[in-house]
């Protein structure tokens, strides 16, 4: 049977999965990232890992090895400069984990992963322009122009959660101000409701959360109950992305744009807005040919079936 390994690098820990030809995950496993602070010894914890996975998987034939990782670079296959994992700096990871195996190794970063995972095997198949928009602790974006990933003379393309959606806005990790990700992630949306909690005296569950407690799923629950600030904030939320999204489709012309991530899966309470703030905001000669989907991939192991498909796309 023909695999891929496909390794998702996570701030806390690094899942790693044996994928088959079909975009079935048959056997995973995990590491810690964040306690080896020497990159080259966690190079070998992960390439320890993998051959151990490899070697249970009795009937495989290893096709290579696909790592998604934040801040990863395709072009020099280096993580650079990650502010939530330990080893800092520029990690030729690439290079380390090729010492151990003889078959090819390639890194991109997370939502590029996510984009070639839905190329591969999901929603995307046929479509050879789209944007995939990952909402999770960040927001990342993948595009595919042309039926190619773009990445870009330094391979650093396609940043979307980093530009600037409120001007002088709200502190975002990359030092700028008023960045997408800090209006419509997961910690984007708990910052909102803890405005609007702070600003009005209105009843709302929320009320009994602390900041470490909230999560956006608990605030998609309350919404569904009714409760009018979880709604106000979800309404927020998909403005400011449904009006930024239309941004993105003015340099690119994509067929669709693929949303991902545990925010969407509060559904309607946050695709209507971003859907109606999208089309009353897009410009006219791209109305009526710019789909919004979600993506078709399974959230649990989507990351390692992600960066597996990095794989099958160069080989």
């Amino acid at each position: 049977m023909k695999v891929i390994i496909g390794v998702d690098i996570g701030g806390t820990n690094t899942a790693i999965g044996v994928v088959d030809e079909t975009g079935t995950c048959v056997r995973k496993n995990a590491v810690p990232s964040n306690t080896q602070p020497d990159a080259e010894k966690y190079g070998q914890e992960l390439s320890q890992a993998i051959k151990k996975l490899v070697e249970q998987q009795t009937d495989a034939e290893l096709m290579g090895i696909g790592i998604g990782a934040p801040n990863g670079n395709f072009h020099r296959g280096t993580i650079e400069h990650a502010p939530n994992l330990k080893f800092n700096g520029i990690v030729p990871l690439v290079e380390i984990v090729k010492r151990y195996f003889d078959a090819p190794v390639f890194l991109t970063n997370d939502a590029n992963a996510a984009a070639l995972g839905e190329k591969i095997y999901g929603g995307a198949r046929d479509i050879n322009d789209f944007i995939m928009i990952t909402l999770g602790t960040g927001v990342g974006s993948g595009i595919f122009v042309n039926g190619q990933m773009l990445y870009g003379h330094d391979g650093f393309a396609g940043e979307l959660g980093h530009t600037i959606a409120i001007p002088g806005g709200r502190q975002c990790n990359c030092g700028r101000k008023g960045c997408l990700e800090t209006y419509c992630s997961a910690n984007g949306l708990k910052r909102t409701v803890f405005e609007m909690l702070a600003s009005n005296n209105a009843d709302s569950s929320l009320r009994d959360y602390s900041y470490h407690q909230l999560t956006s799923k608990a605030i998609a629950e309350e919404a569904m109950k009714g409760d009018k600030i979880a709604q106000k904030a979800f309404a927020y939320t998909g403005k400011i992305l449904g009006k930024q999204l239309t941004d993105f489709v003015a340099f690119s012309s994509p067929e669709a744009i693929f949303l991902f991530g545990g925010l969407v899966n509060a559904g309607d309470i946050l695709l209507e807005p971003v859907k109606n703030h999208f089309h009353e905001n897009l410009m006219t000669i791209f109305k009526g040919k710019v789909r919004i989907l979600e993506s078709e991939i399974k959230e649990g192991d989507a990351p390692i079936i992600g960066a597996s498909a990095l794989v099958w796309n160069e080989i």
